[in-house]
């Protein structure tokens, strides 16, 4: 792919990982991701990030084919994890930049990622600006998003913010702009980067969203550096009410059920929890844990006001896929849940009363006694399992009117 002309001057030089399928370790990312670079050509030039180190050679190619290598004045690292710095070392010899911009807490991450000796580094704070000629860049520092060192670029002239990781999603795909695909494909992408990546600092995103928004700033387009650019002042207002949204956390009318299973008593559980939910309006999503990777459990939490969880007895616990996926849960700090526990036992029966302190531990308020039978469900233990999906259901609902 050709480098793309996002505004006069100004360049997309990233590069598209149409493989990765497991992002960072720990969150699937079944369309891909993109490393996003952007290039301002002025009386200076300046990179604003790069890529990981394994892409080096496409991102360097792309990059001639905006400017000389030696021609680029300034190197901009709003955030110094490696898939947006890997290949920084390799950049600053070929380049030899006058300056490289990062913030105060960025001179830690790039000194312990690489050895800095003779680099040109330069430290920036919320409300710097330099000048590149024709254009000028203002730095806002927004920590914790999703690192300590993370800040963001909004150059005015161009009325552009260059947004590093917020905003942006796992899309690797030949489009630079979210207005060339379909909504529905860009907002689910949205949400499982949100809801896996960001979702723990949503304090920091609403703190930062009121200082863009305090800042007065005209803006027409947001270029994160993972997936596609927002141009437009219709797709910027999704972009930023989006965020908003996702941050305040507010309950919403949908159900979660997850569960693993041995024998399949726990799941035949689970189904009549969904029909309870179902008799009072309230859409229940079922998931196994055999079926669904954690980060797609958490996606789907994002549409929903509750989670229940299901496991059978496993050595005084609860099976390890579960144990394991709740604690992925508890570390993205969800909030504003309710929920409940349900399980089959063979003989001693721990596993539900784990779940429910699991549940606990996270915050998530229980309004109906768990569920728990030995081996079989009957028609009796079918009947609770129906009614325990019925009144969490019908407090959710009341949650959801409280909150408007």
């Amino acid at each position: 792919m050709l480098p793309i002309e996002i505004k006069p001057d100004i360049f997309w030089v990233g590069a598209l990982d149409y493989d990765n399928r497991d992002f960072h370790g720990y969150s699937r990312s079944p369309q891909g991701t993109t490393y996003n670079a952007y290039v301002i050509k002025d009386q200076k030039t300046a990179l604003f990030d790069c890529v990981k180190a394994e892409l080096g050679d496409i991102f360097l190619r792309r990059l001639e084919k905006v400017t000389p290598l030696d021609k680029i004045d300034y190197l901009i690292c709003h955030h110094l994890e490696l898939d947006h710095s890997g290949v920084l070392p390799r950049l600053v010899d070929m380049v030899k930049p006058k300056k490289i911009f990062c913030s105060k807490t960025g001179l830690k991450s790039i000194h312990g990622h690489f050895n800095t000796a003779g680099w040109p580094i330069e430290e920036v704070k919320t409300g710097d600006s330099i000048s590149l000629g024709r254009h000028s860049v203002k730095f806002m520092e927004t920590p914790m998003l999703h690192w300590p060192d993370s800040m963001i670029s909004y150059i005015p002239e161009a009325r552009l913010i260059i947004s590093n990781d917020i905003f942006g999603q796992n899309i690797a795909s030949p489009e630079r702009f979210s207005d060339q695909i379909p909504r529905y494909r860009l907002e689910q992408a949205a949400k499982e980067y949100y809801y896996n990546i960001i979702l723990p600092y949503s304090p920091n995103v609403l703190k930062s969203l009121k200082q863009l928004a305090d800042t007065g700033w005209d803006i027409d387009m947001i270029a994160p550096d993972h997936g596609l650019i927002m141009r437009g002042a219709a797709e910027v207002s999704w972009a930023l009410s989006s965020y908003q949204i996702f941050a305040e956390q507010k309950p919403k009318p949908g159900a979660l059920i997850i569960f693993d299973t041995m024998w399949r008593s726990t799941e035949e559980m689970a189904h009549y929890i969904a029909e309870g939910f179902d008799r009072v309006g309230v859409m229940a999503h079922v998931m196994s844990l055999k079926a669904n990777h954690h980060s797609a459990v958490m996606t789907r939490l994002a549409d929903c006001g509750a989670l229940m969880a299901g496991s059978p007895t496993h050595n005084n616990d609860v099976l390890p896929m579960l144990h394991n996926t709740l604690s992925y849960l508890k570390g993205l700090r969800p909030k504003n849940l309710l929920g409940g526990a349900f399980g089959s036992y063979g003989w001693s029966g721990e596993g539900v009363k784990v779940l429910g302190e699991m549940l606990g531990a996270m915050s998530i308020e229980q309004p109906a006694e768990a569920v728990r039978c030995q081996y079989v469900p009957d028609q009796e233990t079918l009947a609770r399992c129906e009614d325990l999906g019925r009144q969490v259901g019908e407090a959710l609902l009341k949650k959801c009117e409280e909150a408007g």
